[in-house]
């Protein structure tokens, strides 16, 4: 899977909080500040070529619908993350976040709960 930009992973978010849709309904759902609709178009372009939205004609416009579901992206990216920067470990992930205070002791608590109940 190639790895998407920055734009791209805004414009996905986008989109697969519209599910199909048109360019300018993912425009409307963009978070701000919002791009031009002619970059937004063209970056929706660039996903279609990269196999992660797929178009259909109508009318005069295209429609476009997310091929990979927002769960499917976050389980590669996440997997492909943990191992590019953590060792594949996701112990060194937790841990990563426990030694900058990112994450609370009580937070760590409610994890071991739900790895322990299989949540």
């Amino acid at each position: 899977m190639e790895k998407l930009t920055q734009q791209e992973e805004t414009a996905m978010l986008a989109i697969w909080k519209v599910g199909k849709g048109f360019v300018k309904d993912f425009l409307e759902a963009h978070s701000a500040p919002a791009p031009p609709y002619t970059t937004l178009a063209s970056t929706i372009k660039n996903l279609e070529k990269k196999g992660f939205v797929e178009s259909r004609k109508v009318g005069n416009v295209y429609e476009y619908t997310p091929v990979m579901e927002e769960a499917a992206y976050k389980q590669k990216f996440m997997n492909g993350f943990v191992k590019d920067y953590f060792e594949n470990s996701y112990k060194e992930l937790v841990s990563f976040f426990a030694k900058e205070k990112k994450i609370s002791p009580a937070e760590l608590k409610e994890i071991i709960n739900m790895i322990e109940k299989g949540k």
